[in-house]
């Protein structure tokens, strides 16, 4: 009964409700728009307590409109601003601001804030914006291929140093400390030329300051290394633009010839302006002083550096002082002043503030129209249209503008510095970038006193080996390199190309040369001076890297035309050209690293992608280990590649399989000028340090199952030979070469299309040069010059004098 009761409700409800809902609906609108009516009126008669008199004066209107404008900015520099208006950002707590507001909600809004001063382009610290003081280091950066440079940087330390000691005794907290001098030949450039050096954490508050000493040279030098490292950072995606931005400033010097170049317009110091330029981009516009420029043969060079170095010393102080270089200084590199920077960058203005630039894209704009139907009249307009004349019978084929050629430069001119530095070491300049120079061990094996490591390995008497290089430039500054910064570097061919004929003719000439010199050597025996007029072998490991000579292999057909054998030895920095190389006598690899840091430390290579170079490599020496005699060259840095890295070089050598592995201690050449580059004889290592070490390297390649054993050594040359077991024949190490079969096997390669491999033209390794032997020839003297062991040969050679007298008694 309850439930037929509750089912009439709710059929009543539902009938109510269709009968209703029109009415209430209506009745709901109507009450909503009363509501906001009502709250509407209230804020309309709500009281302005601090709204201003309507008889305020026109002037008092204006002053705060300005007032309103001061506001705008200010809330968009600081948006806390605009909510807290009347707060100390500083000193007062986020609740005072709260209720400073609520006091202010009854009333309009009235903030007070005043126009945000404009920062430079380069973001430079106002002077009252430093709290804490600050440390200047100058790095002081120089080129120098005669010395001179160098000279004037050490000068320029001196005299920095002084200046800025007398300039600071009254400053405690502050100092200007001691000048590094650095050579840009021998440091890495990616340490100080990508970002800035970081402060020590000893002295956080430390900032560098670059001095940059550049002559100017009209051959390729280091300068143009630097020049292009400038450009790719500048213009590498992944860096950026204003890189060494965090440089307390920079300054450059440049040094010039004005007998050569009068004017600036004709290259007068054209290099020191180049870098000045780069560094301008690089560092934000931090250039602190303007560029220096001195003429080498004007008799003032060093009052001009000392003029220019007292400025700097000013500078530096006024940047302990102030923390920034400041707004408009002259030379700061202000926006303003210094858009002459980069071309692109400048913009003029007419007389209507408008700037040229503007101006001439607006002149650029064409209507829709005028393109199809005429022409404009250069302002954006389309008055005077007219039909353009076309001629549909003929087909135009616009003629391209030929770009102007320019004579391609050479290498090494007879006229350069580096010509006389190169020929003052010894070397003879053969055409604009090769050379060839007489190694210390052809003139021993003239005098009967042994020849050098190659013989013991290879079979090479070194009286019979020229040395020589097509290309004098090198992608590497080895620190171990014995051309002393005096070669060309640089990543790519941009030189002068000499034929392959002109330097084979001028090699050999060179070399015979030499010989002809040490005829009267005493102690050259007469048969092995005539032997050294025919050479027999070619060793294209000078200096530079050969490889890099673009008619690479033109030149190695010249050589094997005449039986000479080729020795070629890259650094791993061209695979194409390595994948190009044709067939040669023997090809090495410098390998002077086993990780990519070490490396970077070592050959200090100048491609930035030098690692993935260094792997295509070795990936291409597998590749042609059954074609060509592949070696892997270790040579052994004390402190910098020898200290548990076999493991890495074995590594190495499962990843490219070459055919032997030298290991050799580095030869000390004499160190670097420059304090921070070059070796020691602290870093050349004992025999007994390199047989260690080649000890552990052959036991992790036998633990791998690579199937190496040590082969043979040269105890003199400091190396031993590790050899792939392909070559070891009948229980006998056979690391020789069979010269005459070489050039019978490549005679048939070459007629008949009859390829062959390393081990077809192998020959078995003499008992004297084998591991445990000592590798020196019987058929030569061993000669002690120095020494305990002089007074042991002394001896033998009064005993032989002795025995000889007795038998002709």
């Amino acid at each position: 009964m309850a439930g037929d009761d509750l089912q009439i409700f709710a059929q009543r409800l539902l009938t109510s409700w269709h009968r209703y809902r029109i009415p209430i609906f209506f009745l709901a609108a109507v009450v909503s728009i009363v509501i906001w009516l009502s709250t509407r009126s209230h804020k309309r008669n709500t009281p302005l307590s601090d709204s201003l008199s309507p008889c305020q004066s026109e002037k008092q209107n204006q002053n705060d409109k300005a007032e309103s404008c001061r506001v705008e900015l200010s809330s968009k520099n600081d948006p806390a601003a605009a909510f807290f208006p009347n707060s100390d950002h500083s000193g007062s707590s986020i609740e005072s601001q709260v209720r400073q507001a609520k006091q202010s909600a009854n009333g309009p809004k009235r903030v007070h804030g005043s126009k945000p001063v404009k920062r430079g382009a380069n973001n430079r610290t106002n002077p009252g914006e430093l709290s804490r003081d600050i440390n200047i280091q100058p790095m002081v950066f120089y080129v120098s291929l005669t010395g001179s440079t160098e000279a004037y940087a050490k000068s320029f330390c001196h005299r920095l140093q002084k200046a800025t000691h007398a300039l600071i005794e009254n400053h405690s907290k502050t100092a200007i400390l001691t000048p590094q001098l650095h050579d840009l030949s021998y440091i890495e450039l990616d340490d100080y030329f990508i970002t800035a050096p970081k402060p020590p954490d000893s002295a956080p508050n430390t900032r560098f300051f670059y001095c940059i000493l550049i002559p100017t040279y009209n051959i390729d030098t280091m300068i143009n290394t630097f020049l292009g490292h400038l450009d790719d950072t500048h213009n590498d995606f992944r860096i950026d633009t204003s890189s060494l931005s965090a440089l307390a400033g920079y300054s450059v010097f440049g040094f010039g010839d004005r007998e050569g170049w009068p004017s600036e317009e004709e290259g007068f110091c054209s290099q020191a302006r180049d870098v000045d330029r780069w560094m301008a981009k690089l560092t934000g516009k931090k250039r602190a002083y303007p560029l220096g420029m001195a003429d080498v043969k004007g008799g003032n060079t060093q009052t001009v550096l000392n003029d220019w170095c007292d400025g700097l010393s000013g500078i530096m102080f006024d940047l302990i002082s102030s923390g920034g270089l400041g707004e408009g200084f002259p030379g700061s590199g202000d926006p303003i002043e210094s858009d002459e920077e980069d071309i692109h960058d400048s913009e003029e203005n007419d007389e209507n503030g408008r700037s040229f630039r503007n101006k001439r894209k607006e002149e650029q704009i064409v209507d829709l129209e005028d393109i199809k139907f005429g022409v404009t009249d250069g302002k954006g307009t389309s008055a005077d249209r007219q039909l353009l004349p076309i001629d549909f019978t003929t087909q135009s084929h616009p003629q391209a503008s030929k770009p102007v050629s320019q004579p391609q430069l050479e290498m090494v001119p007879t006229s350069s510095p580096t010509f006389t530095a190169l020929t003052k070491q010894g070397y003879t300049i053969v055409g604009s970038h090769s050379g060839v120079k007489i190694c210390r061990w052809t003139k021993s094996a003239l005098r009967g006193r042994g020849s050098c490591y190659k013989n013991s390995f290879y079979g090479i008497k070194s009286h019979l080996c020229m040395e020589t290089t097509p290309s004098l430039s090198c992608s590497n500054k080895c620190v171990f390199c014995w051309r002393h910064g005096t070669n060309p570097v640089g990543t790519t061919w941009r030189w002068k190309v000499d034929p392959p004929d002109l330097i084979f003719d001028g090699v050999k000439a060179g070399h015979y040369k030499k010989i002809k010199m040490l005829r009267g050597v005493p102690g050259v025996r007469a048969e092995r001076f005539a032997e050294a007029m025919r050479i027999r072998h070619c060793a294209l490991s000078l200096v530079g890297e050969p490889i890099f000579y673009p008619h690479i292999n033109e030149f190695l057909a010249l050589l094997h035309n005449e039986h000479i054998s080729s020795f070629l030895v890259c650094n791993a920095q061209h695979p194409d050209e390595l994948a190009a190389l044709h067939r040669v006598t023997q090809l090495y690899v410098s390998i002077d690293a086993s990780n990519r840091d070490s490396l970077r430390k070592i050959d200090r290579p100048l491609h930035r992608d030098f690692w993935e170079r260094f792997q295509r490599c070795l990936d291409i020496l597998r590749e042609k280990r059954y074609l060509q005699r592949t070696v892997y060259r270790l040579t052994l840095v004390k402190g910098f590649n020898v200290d548990e890295e076999a493991v890495g070089y074995a590594d190495l050598v499962e990843k490219g399989l070459p055919c032997f592995v030298e290991v050799k201690g580095v030869t000390f050449c004499g160190t670097s000028t420059s304090a921070s580059a070059g070796i020691t004889m602290q870093n050349v290592p004992f025999y007994e340090e390199v047989v260690a070490f080649v000890v552990a390297l052959n036991a992790e390649l036998t633990r791998r199952g690579l199937g190496y054993g040590i082969a043979a050594e040269h105890k003199h040359s400091c190396c031993v030979l590790l050899a792939s077991n392909r070559f070891y024949v009948n229980d006998r190490w056979h690391t020789r070469i069979d010269y005459d079969k070489f050039f019978t096997l490549l005679e048939k390669e070459k007629n008949n299309g009859i390829s062959f491999r390393p081990e077809d033209y192998m020959r078995e390794t003499d008992e004297w040069a084998l591991w445990g032997n000592g590798g020196f020839d019987p058929n030569d003297t061993r000669v002690y010059t120095r020494g305990k062991n002089k007074a042991k040969l002394n001896a033998v050679l009064k005993a032989s004098e002795q025995n000889a007298t007795s038998v002709e008694g």
